[in-house]
């Protein structure tokens, strides 16, 4: 008996042995971030069992296999249709700002989708002109609406746009609602669902968490994305759910969530539209892309051009992130980030240091308290070389400050779904909207005043003074840095 359990343990010994060399060789032959293969590897050696199915997990990107081979078909006929927006008059790059210019280029060339003007923008910051604008919207749509979001949570001004959405059905309005199963957990498990359904809305649960296919699916790979499109003439995007901040989350000390969307009318509605209809056939399997766009404006008048900047799995990878690190990089003066969570990647954070250290004014805004403990400690472990280069760290105090946008010299913005984390750049799909208009941006530059006025900045010498704690702790979260 005794030599049966020894060679039984010798037989486990050697096959956790057999289990790790196969995920750590996985880990180095796989095409990444030196910096994220070096993190997974000191998590499966740290936490050895645990690791290692963390790393099954989280550890690549896999849509599964249905979604993933519907995507790879997708890419070719939605490049088409992006190509022919070259085509009208309000893709006009002669005509473009320095700022959006290259991003226009590089948009283009790795995904056929051009910068367009003849745009009308407004910027909308509180919860009630939000759902107010939204709501109004939703009342005059005649033919259809289409929306996307991560999180619906019910409750207080949530359920108001769902009562106007079963209003709108039962009136004709053809109604897509398409929500992450994860996200919106509370939505599927309320009664909208079913009165939805009963009035003729299409509502879809995206990337569907089931225990039985952890394995073979991603299960932190999430559909982020926040659009609205009305009629094909009016979208909104930004970084709200569709939640009433009052109701959500309020078990915490975090305050009430920050947040911005964006109202657009002209062309740009209907690229947003065919990044909808993209989700909706990556989940669905159904196809219908919208018209498009009627591209006759005055050109005499000022342009508004818009780059809308899609991320995810099955577009070309990193796009956003290269969008970023180009926006950047193009700074003569000033660059102001918003983000809840900051955990950069090792190019990113290069970016921003080196930036500061030429001579830019570099701001970053982020919350006191985040709702992960793991990504506030993370994103602490940055501060002290961000400081060390001359980046200006604000810490907001007014509530979770949500909003997810980068000011560059005061006269060119980007704004949208996206945190300034590896999961948002490389992993999630995501919306960016890159805008070249001088109003809007004077409008998102007060709001970030506005932020600035509600945070203390960081002072460098207390903070190189923190105690031992904090910095273990710093670290500690700082190597899962992968997960978060």
């Amino acid at each position: 008996m005794e030599k049966l359990y020894h060679l039984f343990t010798i037989a486990l010994v050697l096959l956790y042995w057999a289990l790790v060399a196969g995920v750590t060789l996985r880990v180095v032959l796989k095409r990444r971030a030196v910096s994220v293969s070096l993190a997974w590897l000191m998590i499966i050696y740290i936490i050895p069992i645990v690791g290692v199915m963390c790393y099954f997990l989280f550890g690549e990107l896999n849509l599964g296999r249905k979604r993933a081979e519907r995507a790879k078909d997708m890419l070719s006929p939605f490049r088409q249709w992006f190509a022919k927006l070259n085509k009208c008059h309000a893709h006009a790059p002669e005509n473009f700002g320095r700022h959006i210019y290259r991003i226009d280029e590089l948009c283009n060339n790795r995904l056929d989708l051009p910068a367009l003007s003849g745009n009308t923008l407004s910027l909308q910051s509180t919860p009630s002109s939000i759902t107010q604008s939204i709501l109004f919207d939703i009342e005059t749509a005649t033919s259809s609406i289409r929306m996307v979001f991560y999180i619906w949570h019910p409750g207080g001004a949530a359920d108001n746009v769902a009562a106007a959405l079963i209003q709108a059905a039962e009136r004709g309005v053809k109604v897509k609602l398409l929500l992450d199963s994860a996200g919106s957990k509370n939505f599927f498990r309320s009664k909208w669902p079913k009165k939805m359904r009963r009035a003729g809305i299409e509502v879809v649960q995206a990337l569907q968490v089931n225990a039985w296919r952890i394995f073979l699916r991603r299960l932190d790979l999430r559909q982020h994305r926040k659009i609205i499109v009305i009629d094909e003439r009016i979208a909104y995007t930004g970084s709200m759910n569709m939640v009433d901040p009052a109701c959500f989350k309020q078990d915490t000390d975090l305050g009430q969530w920050i947040d911005i969307m964006v109202r657009i009318t002209g062309p740009t509605v209907n690229v947003l539209s065919a990044i909808h209809c993209w989700d909706w056939e990556v989940e669905t399997g159904s196809r219908s892309l919208p018209p498009i766009p009627e591209c006759g404006f005055d050109q005499t008048k000022t342009q508004h051009p818009v780059q809308v900047v899609p991320s995810g799995p099955g577009m070309p990878a990193y796009l956003i992130s290269q969008v970023l690190t180009l926006a950047i990089n193009q700074a003569n003066h000033s660059v102001t980030i918003t983000t809840p969570y900051f955990v950069p990647s090792s190019d990113l954070l290069a970016t921003l240091k080196m930036t500061a250290q030429r001579g830019i004014k570099v701001e970053l805004i982020i919350p006191h308290k985040n709702d992960s403990l793991m990504v506030q400690w993370a994103s602490r472990a940055f501060y002290a070389e961000l400081l060390e280069a001359g980046i200006i760290i604000h810490e907001f105090y007014g509530g979770l400050l949500h909003t997810k946008s980068v000011v560059i010299d005061k006269e060119f913005c980007l704004i949208g779904t996206v945190n300034l984390d590896m999961r948002s750049l490389w992993l999630n799909f995501e919306i960016t909207l890159a805008v070249d208009d001088q109003k809007f941006t004077n409008s998102l530059n007060s709001l970030h005043k506005r932020y600035i006025e509600q945070s203390h900045p960081v002072n460098k010498a207390k903070w190189l003074q923190r105690g031992l704690r904090y910095r273990f702790l710093e670290r500690l979260f700082y190597l899962f840095n992968p997960l978060l």
